[in-house]
């Protein structure tokens, strides 16, 4: 067999996916990968919107692992689920984590001390973490090259749909009932994550498997139905037979931290770190304690002012999905590199805008120009950022070890979110909020100096083209 022919043979399955059209199934396939992103929104903003009427006796520690002990538990969720998903396959891990979701919302909402509540934000984390660890991954293993990336983006994209919905559902429950806010309110808006996270465990286990997963682990018979399933015909002794080529390669990608694994494995990292230490997500988890003061009074009720809060920061929710929009209709046109460098231009700018507010402005025009600067903020993080970091990555890493890569990458991204949390009071405290507004802007500014210097283009390449992409710069070859 001639080593053209065999190269033929080994690309056929992975050049009739990256082929293929984009049709609905596919796009129902990335709602049930990314459900874990909705739950990923709604289940680390509703805490911000509950902390006040929360009854138990809570030490500064236990107040404050409340609202990062999440980001925790998904550091550890993310790091552990990479070896399983490589080992038992993305669907498993898929199905398994909606169930840790539904588990940890109902613990939540019948909690009976504070013990409880801790625990529950620590499996709810575990499942975030894995979650936001596989999906992306899942949805890179059967989406076309050229529709790559707006499958992704869906994970983005259902976080912000989570994240807006969390507020919207706290403002119509203390509404409602505002008498219960302390007894019944809290356990409602928590437990209430429960029901998305039943839907997706029913519709998980109507997913196929990965078909790139089912390759390289040589189950052949399944792979043949997991196509036949995506609109691809192959026959089991063609699927065979490109499967001994492949081993027969005198030089197969090997399932292990070759250069270019650990060049696309710094590079996502580093990305993930300023995704988080920019400050995104400082106005949605204390989005309510900074804005509220610009938007209640004195005389207000402890619960009215709480959804005075809560409705100004909708407004930044409601942007950040908008603005995700722009992402998803470009990220394949643009690429990830352009995009990229842009948001995090436009983020420098618009916090340098949002302490220039804070410092030199008073009454209503600082509260409105400080809203519409942390949008223009979260315009250009939704549409460069957010949804890029998760693209790459699941389309960084040779299929072998893109489980246990990505769950890397999805650990460190945590961690950072989980530092940037902590020291955000310490750092107001000691700085400022302008100044703690100025470094977010620097550190943007140094993330564009990153993504120029260092981030190669992957938009149009299959997953193994990028690979060779990153092998070839690591070993010199470009």
């Amino acid at each position: 067999m001639s080593e053209s022919f065999q190269t033929h043979e080994y690309l056929n399955i992975s050049d009739r996916l990256d082929k293929n059209h984009a049709t609905k199934l596919y796009w129902s396939l990335s709602l049930m990968a990314t459900i874990g992103g909705f739950l990923f929104g709604y289940d680390t903003a509703n805490i911000g919107s509950v902390l006040g009427f929360v009854p138990y006796h809570l030490s500064s520690f236990a107040l404050g692992y409340l609202v990062a002990g999440t980001s925790l538990g998904a550091a550890i969720g993310a790091i552990a689920s990479g070896p399983v998903t490589d080992k038992f396959g993305r669907k498993s891990l898929l199905i398994i984590d909606a169930a840790i979701y539904a588990i940890g919302a109902l613990v939540s909402a019948f909690t009976i001390n504070s013990t409880m509540l801790l625990f529950s934000r620590t499996l709810i984390g575990l499942a975030i973490g894995a979650d936001s660890a596989i999906a992306t991954a899942y949805i890179s293993e059967y989406a076309p090259k050229d529709r790559r990336g707006r499958l992704a983006i869906l994970q983005q994209w259902m976080i912000t749909i989570g994240i807006l919905l969390a507020y919207l559902v706290a403002i119509i429950i203390y509404k409602l009932v505002p008498h219960l806010a302390s007894s019944f309110d809290w356990r409602l808006i928590l437990g209430l994550g429960a029901i998305p996270a039943i839907i997706g465990l029913a519709l998980r286990f109507r997913m196929p498997e990965s078909p790139r997963w089912l390759l390289n682990k040589g189950h052949y018979e399944k792979l043949r139905r997991t196509l036949s399933i995506l609109g691809i015909q192959v026959d089991l002794q063609d699927i065979k037979r490109a499967a001994a080529v492949a081993k027969s390669d005198p030089k197969p990608v090997k399932a292990k931290m070759s250069p270019g694994v650990k060049k696309a494995l710094f590079i996502a990292s580093i990305f993930m770190i300023f995704q988080q230490i920019t400050g995104i997500n400082i106005p949605f988890y204390y989005g309510p304690k900074i804005l509220g003061p610009f938007f209640t009074h004195p005389h207000m009720t402890a619960v009215n002012s709480a959804v005075g809060g809560i409705e100004a920061t909708v407004v930044l929710a409601v942007v950040n999905v908008a603005a995700t929009y722009i992402g998803f209709h470009f990220i394949d046109k643009a690429g990830r590199k352009s995009l990229s460098r842009t948001g995090f231009a436009g983020m420098a700018v618009f916090m340098l805008l949002s302490a220039a507010s804070i410092s030199f402005l008073t009454g209503s025009t600082k509260a409105i120009l400080l809203v519409l600067s942390l949008s223009g903020f979260i315009i250009f993080f939704a549409f460069g950022v957010g949804g890029t970091g998760w693209i790459i990555q699941g389309e960084y890493f040779p299929t072998q070890v893109r489980g246990r890569m990505a769950a890397t990458v999805a650990f460190v991204d945590w961690i950072a979110n989980f530092v940037i949390i902590e020291l955000f009071p310490v750092m107001k405290n000691n700085l400022g909020l302008m100044g703690t507004m100025i470094v977010f802007a620097i550190l943007s500014i140094l993330a564009v100096v990153f993504i120029s210097t260092k981030m190669p283009e992957t938009k149009g390449l299959s997953v193994e083209e990028i690979s060779v992409l990153f092998q070839n710069q690591a070993v010199g070859k470009q």
